[in-house]
């Protein structure tokens, strides 16, 4: 009897629950890859139940166990979970997949700090990342981070930015975790969200913090609403780092068009496709899973930027819409766009910072 343990194998992947007396009905496999339900039922066997899949082209592969009467569970058989903002996940790494270096790298002192800003859409939570030791009147490189208290939990970002300067792979700076409030609602390519984050929010940090060359960073929705926010106030931001960005149309994601803010984000997407000129230049980097939905549209949007004049550096990851998959191409990806957006002479020291960007 093989053991029962969830494993990659040759060309499959083998998703084992032990049930010899099979008192669950029926079990079937929670997926993001798009796969067939019918491919997804586990079967029977002696020591409970098993299902295999041809290895996937992705790297890595985040699922769940859907258990008659049970609903959705990780995998007792397999130690690997990733939280996320919908809960926990099993994951599975398929042969090549490492993590980022920079998890293993310690970061730099730092402290956070809380900032409650009024704007038009209301209160917006802000917590500012910092090395330790720098005053609030010394002047650094700014990044900002839609979702980022969920980066920080779930991608590292807080880590990243500290193992990256302590590396002196990129020079002191600070992060402004903007907490997503109401987030359909304030990303789905909102006029007066994006007048909140522009006349608001970064200017309520830059006063408490003196700053420079402020780049934001968003991912789906976040991503859209970071685009949004610097087409409608241009020259606000000197990079946009954008993340499996939600730039739905009819044509590349019809699956979206019940979503409730379709037609909001659509008309925006439209408005830049249908462009002859963009209304600012900021360094653009952005990044999609090569096997998820919005890699499509992320595809068309790169283009057209690019078509516009702008300096874009689209990457492509063999994974799919989850912030494991946003973590590990911060570095280079994310790494690259801040040196590009603060100017390679801001970049000094060593490592990667000696070589040249994106």
């Amino acid at each position: 009897m093989p053991s029962v343990v969830s494993a990659v194998e040759g060309a499959e992947v083998v998703f084992r629950l032990g049930d010899a007396s099979h008192a669950f009905t029926g079990v079937k496999l929670w997926q993001e890859l798009g796969l067939a339900a019918e491919l997804l039922e586990f079967k029977p066997v002696a020591y409970g139940w098993e299902l295999r899949l041809p290895r996937p082209s992705v790297h890595r592969m985040e699922y769940l166990f859907d258990i008659a009467d049970l609903g959705m569970r990780t995998d007792p058989t397999n130690p690997r979970v990733v939280g996320g903002a919908f809960g926990e996940h099993s994951w599975l790494p398929l042969p090549g997949y490492v993590e980022p270096a920079w998890i293993a790298t310690p970061p730099i002192a730092s402290t956070l700090t809380a900032q409650s800003i009024s704007s038009p859409v209301g209160q917006v939570d802000v917590q500012v990342w910092a090395p330790e030791g720098i005053a609030p009147t010394f002047e650094l490189p700014l990044l900002l981070a839609h979702d980022g208290p969920e980066f920080a939990s779930y991608a590292g970002l807080t880590h990243y930015a500290g193992a990256m300067v302590a590396e002196g792979t990129l020079p002191p700076f600070r992060l402004a975790l903007i907490h997503p409030t109401s987030r359909n609602l304030w990303y789905a390519a909102n006029p007066q969200y994006a007048e909140a984050l522009t006349q608001h929010v970064l200017p309520a940090v830059e006063s408490q913090y003196r700053s420079r060359k402020p780049v934001l960073t968003g991912a789906s929705l976040g991503a859209l609403a970071a685009l949004h926010a610097e087409w409608n106030h241009p020259g606000t931001f000197a990079g946009l780092f954008l993340q499996s960005g939600s730039f739905f149309t009819l044509e590349t994601d019809p699956q979206e068009s019940k979503f409730e803010r379709f037609a909001q984000v659509s008309g925006f997407v439209e408005q830049v496709l249908s462009a002859t000129t963009a209304p600012s230049a900021p360094a653009i980097g952005m990044t999609a899973g090569s096997t998820e939905e919005n890699v499509h549209n992320n595809r068309v949007m790169a283009a057209k930027l690019t078509e516009l004049g702008l300096r874009v550096e689209f990457g492509e990851t063999p994974d799919m819409h989850n912030f494991t998959a946003w973590r590990d191409v911060l570095d280079p990806d994310l790494t690259d766009l801040l040196r590009r957006a603060w100017g390679e002479a801001d970049g000094a020291g060593t490592g990667r910072a000696g070589g040249a960007g994106a």
